[in-house]
């Protein structure tokens, strides 16, 4: 092989994994379009990669934001000559093969290759099994391209090399700096009008018994006395703080993003079946605190306001559950939990399933 081919086909190389590695970096602090929103992007990043890794809540944003500014100063060192042979290209191989050890080990632990590597954040969702293979052929890459250039190649400026690396790393901290753990607010709206039906019937008979006081009247406040005991035992269903009467009568609890387009469809069609039915369980809503300002039009879009509380991206994550993805919306029975609606896939909100659900006396739900 010639001289001049070997030049071609090392910068062909070279480009297609620098390319790989930036992308990469850039993905993980992106949500829809690269770099849309660095912090919401790369807290989901936290959140669904390294917790379940066992990070802590005070490392996890430093290893976050260090580990994307290295890959994104190894893709552009990858374009320049500096200790490229030497330094660059070996602690490239040795990243990637950390990586496929680990997106091994994940995949065998969960019997299957299912969810979101994380490798393209969000942007560019991959299964792991599809990560394995592209690290792999990536390493591939480099082992061939460290074979073709030249051994005698000089070391180069090392101060090149380290510069880079510092200011790629600092960059990333720039573009979503750390922030500190916020407190949750709130944010006033129109309360909602649905009320406890059954209840307030037992109260007006009662009053009614009280003041006729007859027989057949105290017959029939122990058939309603009967049919309110017909639900569950209260419990505390944990959102007691976000929601006061949370844990009372029934609820539609939903978690949403403002900006969600899923999130919007499912809030409008939660509000459809809420005019089809008087008795429909209230509706409160956590919203992440992501794009909050367009909250206005999500509600324009549902059809209808709802009470609800805005929290920051990583407390939000971690309300709505390990492992799942909005739009999140749960029906809660005196703060029983008799149903969880997440993501887009197959647990995706089923507004036919959930008007049958609602429709279920508490006798069938406990079946």
């Amino acid at each position: 092989m010639t001289t001049s081919a070997k030049n071609y086909i090392a910068w062909s190389l070279r480009i297609i994994v620098a390319i790989l590695f930036i992308l990469s970096a850039l993905a993980k602090l992106s949500k829809g379009h690269l770099l849309d929103s660095p912090y919401f992007a790369i807290s989901t990043f936290e959140v669904k990669q390294l917790y379940p890794m066992g990070f802590s809540e005070g490392f996890a944003p430093f290893f976050s934001r260090t580990l994307i500014g290295i890959e994104l100063a190894l893709g552009l060192l990858l374009l320049q000559k500096n200790y490229l042979r030497k330094l660059i290209i070996p602690v490239t191989i040795l990243l990637l093969v950390v990586f496929i050890g680990h997106l091994s080990y994940v995949t065998f632990l969960s019997g299957g290759n299912s969810g979101n590597c994380g490798c393209f954040g969000e942007l560019l969702p991959m299964t792991p099994i599809e990560a394995i293979i592209k690290n792999i052929v990536a390493v591939g890459l480099l082992g061939y391209l460290f074979v073709l250039l030249p051994k005698e190649a000089k070391d180069g400026n090392f101060w090149v090399t380290t510069t880079v690396l510092f200011a790629t790393i600092l960059a990333i901290f720039m573009l979503a700096p750390i922030q500190p753990p916020a407190s949750e607010f709130e944010v006033s709206t129109p309360e909602e009008t649905t009320i406890d039906t059954i209840q307030e019937a037992a109260v007006d008979t009662i009053a009614t018994v009280i003041s006729k006081d007859t027989i057949k009247k105290v017959e029939t406040v122990k058939t309603i006395v009967k049919q309110e005991i017909n639900e569950p035992e209260k419990h505390k269903s944990g959102y007691a703080s976000y929601f006061s009467k949370i844990d009372t009568g029934r609820k539609t609890l939903c978690f949403f993003v403002p900006g969600c387009d899923h999130c919007r469809v499912a809030a409008k069609e939660l509000t459809e079946l809420r005019q089809k039915d008087k008795n429909f369980p209230e509706i409160s809503i956590i919203f992440m605190n992501e794009e909050a300002d367009l909250i206005p039009d999500f509600f324009k879009f549902a059809g209808a306001e709802y009470p609800y509380k805005i929290i920051e991206v990583i407390p939000f994550w971690k309300v709505l559950g390990s492992g799942k993805d909005t739009p999140g919306v749960k029906y809660l029975w005196n703060g029983n939990e008799y149903k969880y609606y997440w993501g887009i896939n197959d647990n995706k909100f089923d507004p036919i399933d959930y008007q049958k659900l609602i429709s279920k006396p508490f006798s069938e739900l406990k079946k």
